[in-house]
């Protein structure tokens, strides 16, 4: 497992982090493999968790909080999400800070997720969406900072809403922000553009999440996928954009090397670039635990692949099914 500095927090972090997601919204989440899977990330050296209030109603953390008791004489980091007082993903242009994170919800979001990982403090707390017409309203920065001075959290982060990867610039550059999370992946180069330049001016760390697009660059998806109606790839995955995601895959088929595997390609595709602190993959199988760690091995991909993986960037507008 590789590492690297997560901006300004100095932590050093695995460059394949671990999504929790998983754990709550998808079918087929089995509570044993789940640990079993936990377990085997910890033992091959990954050292970040990316969980969520949402995840479950606090399942998620409360499992990680389990995870981070059964390995005491190892650093894990906790990286939560304070959820939308609204509950709507994402956020909207229209809405006010005051209906999605008013200065009491904030604290008790954190108290929480404070209880449900059982630490006493967190490392990374973010906000599970966000405006950037927010960034200059004086009651999240009071109670953000209230709450990192009373020693509950040492770290915040942004998680910006799919496909908008500069929603979110005003607000690093108020310095109260420590990390980003944001979709960067084959298909969604865009954070490139503008995010990726002021967090290395500004030194916030990058997480890059949905490093395999929901599912499309594992390359098993067709366009006669069905997902049950209670998985929350029901909903994301209509007839529109999975139509479209499977004619991306299959475009990107050609330019994958012999010896790699699409899944594998997209790792290294995002571990390529050291604007990049971690990716955090769902893996809540062994083999998929193997395979994503096995990318990290500090090898780069070759020039002349990585200009042809530029022709697949494609760029996306958010929709009632993009959440």
């Amino acid at each position: 497992m590789q590492y690297r500095r997560f901006g300004r927090t100095n932590w050093q972090v695995s460059e394949i982090g671990y999504g929790m997601w998983g754990l709550a919204g998808w079918t087929g989440s089995d509570r044993k493999e789940t640990d079993d899977s936990l377990n085997l990330a910890v033992e091959s050296g990954v050292n970040f968790f990316d969980t969520a209030w949402g995840y479950g109603e606090g399942l998620s953390e409360r499992i990680l909080g389990e995870l981070i008791k059964r390995y005491p004489d190892r650093k894990l980091y906790a990286a939560t999400k304070i959820p939308p007082k609204n509950r709507i993903w994402p956020s909207q242009r229209a809405f006010k800070l005051k209906d999605v994170f008013p200065a009491d919800y904030i604290v008790e979001y954190t108290e929480e997720s404070l209880k449900n990982l059982g630490t006493e403090r967190i490392d990374l707390l973010q906000f599970h969406v966000w405006e950037d017409d927010w960034a200059q309203e004086d009651e999240w920065k009071e109670a953000i900072q209230k709450l990192t001075k009373e020693g509950k959290v040492e770290s915040w982060g942004i998680s910006i809403n799919r496909w908008e990867p500069d929603n979110a610039l005003e607000t690093l550059k108020t310095g109260l922000i420590d990390a980003v999370q944001v979709i960067y992946n084959i298909f969604d180069q865009a954070p490139e553009d503008n995010l990726f330049p002021l967090c290395r001016e500004l030194d916030v760390a990058v997480i890059a999440r949905v490093p395999f697009d929901e599912g499309t660059l594992t390359g098993t998806l067709t366009k006669e996928t069905v997902f049950p109606a209670d998985d929350w790839r029901s909903t994301y995955f209509v007839p529109e954009n999975l139509n479209s995601s499977v004619d991306h895959a299959e475009a990107l088929r050609k330019d994958i090397p012999a010896d790699m595997t699409m899944p594998e390609l997209a790792l290294r595709f995002i571990l390529n670039n050291p604007d990049v602190h971690t990716t955090i993959p769902g893996m809540r199988k062994l083999p998929h635990v193997k395979s994503n760690i096995a990318a990290s091995d500090g090898q780069v991909i070759p020039v002349d692949l990585v200009e042809k993986l530029k022709h697949h960037r494609w760029d996306r507008q958010t929709t009632e099914w993009s959440q």
